[in-house]
């Protein structure tokens, strides 16, 4: 019989050392000894800021300068050079300052090499050589109730907290907020896991039991139990690749947004189809449908057209537009099948780099 309790401290054993936490800082008024006293600091707890009228005077726009810890989470070295995957919301602020403390508590400076254009993924350099690194696994090769185990700074104050639990769910798909600017990414075909992760956690990593990281850990429910997200490493995997050979992260891209449907919504909003993407834009203030200048305007795509396949595959629920793209390579041509109003035609277009 297989002694999972064994397996399972040899597994933190392997991938521990490579684990990482990140610290974001920023430069801020120092708040005068005479304010109010504030029991969580600035930034509130788990280093959420808060509002600026919350600060004394203001926030205290005049007056010497200091850095303060404003934000945080995990990651893990993946190169003996320094390179560190977490999370982009993690490391989302431009303006901040990253420090990455390695498991030793030796203290480097983190500069993000690169943060995907579509999924939660970032990238982290420190200037050091010879670090232990993680090995990583296959995320297509993963099973429902297979165990696994998560590694991270939980709450942002403990490092190399260690969960264990199972892969609970496949193919989710979740919206992941990015930092205070109300910026949300929505994300697909995510492992779900029942894995205690708490905030400080994302960006860590979650592991099989022969120790291979076969995901980032993610996002979680704020009020539910035991339910936790985890990106698929395989993502990662072909961003760096890019890293390596292009310096930066490299997805194609075709500029429209868009709701796939359904029977319902075809019930719904009494529509020709129950299949495709219809082309609309979302809540966000100046959002566009299609952007300008984009390879689907350039194609002569417009908002509430449906595009019903792309290189004579149909798009539906499991075969997502995005997902169809992200599968091509930036230069490659492709054809989409639109329905535009009672009429349907075939255009083409090529795929460009997505800034």
């Amino acid at each position: 019989m297989i002694d999972i309790e064994k397996q399972t401290i040899e597994a933190v054993k392997k991938v521990s050392p490579a684990v990482v936490s990140v610290v974001m800082s920023k430069i801020i008024p120092t708040i005068r000894q005479s304010s109010p006293a504030m029991p969580f600091g600035p930034f509130g707890l788990f280093g959420v800021p808060l509002p600026e009228e919350n600060l004394p005077d203001g926030g205290g726009a005049s007056g010497p300068m200091e850095k303060v810890k404003v934000g945080g989470g995990s990651g893990f070295i993946v190169h003996p050079e320094g390179l560190v995957l977490t999370n982009k919301h993690v490391v989302f602020d431009p303006n901040a300052e990253y420090t990455v403390i390695t498991s030793d508590e030796k203290e480097y400076t983190g500069r993000v090499v690169s943060r995907d254009p579509i999924n939660d993924v970032a990238v982290l350099k420190i200037e050091v050589k010879d670090l232990p690194t993680v090995r990583l696994g296959n995320s297509n090769k993963i099973e429902l109730g297979q165990t696994v185990v998560a590694v991270g700074n939980a709450l942002g104050l403990f490092s190399n907290t260690v969960s264990k639990g199972i892969i609970s769910g496949l193919g989710r798909k979740i919206s992941d907020s990015l930092g205070q600017g109300g910026q949300v990414e929505n994300l697909r075909n995510v492992i779900q896991t029942d894995v205690a992760i708490n905030q400080g956690n994302s960006g860590g990593p979650l592991v099989n039991l022969d120790g291979e990281v076969i995901g980032i850990n993610t996002a979680i429910i704020f009020g539910a139990q035991n339910i936790g997200f985890a990106l698929p490493i395989n993502w990662a995997k072909n961003d760096l690749e890019d890293i390596i050979k292009h310096g930066r992260i490299i997805k194609p891209f075709i500029g429209v947004r868009y709701i796939m449907l359904s029977k319902e919504l075809q019930k719904k909003y009494a529509l020709p189809v129950d299949y495709g993407a219809l082309v609309v834009k979302d809540h966000v203030p100046g959002a566009q449908a299609v952007v300008v200048g984009s390879p689907a305007h350039k194609a002569g795509v417009r908002e509430n057209d449906i595009i019903l396949e792309i290189n004579g595959k149909k798009l539906s629920e499991k075969h997502e537009l995005a997902d169809v793209v992200d599968s091509c390579n930036v230069g490659d041509e492709i054809e989409m099948t639109v329905m535009h109003g009672d009429k349907t035609t075939k255009v083409k277009t090529v795929l460009e780099e997505r800034k």
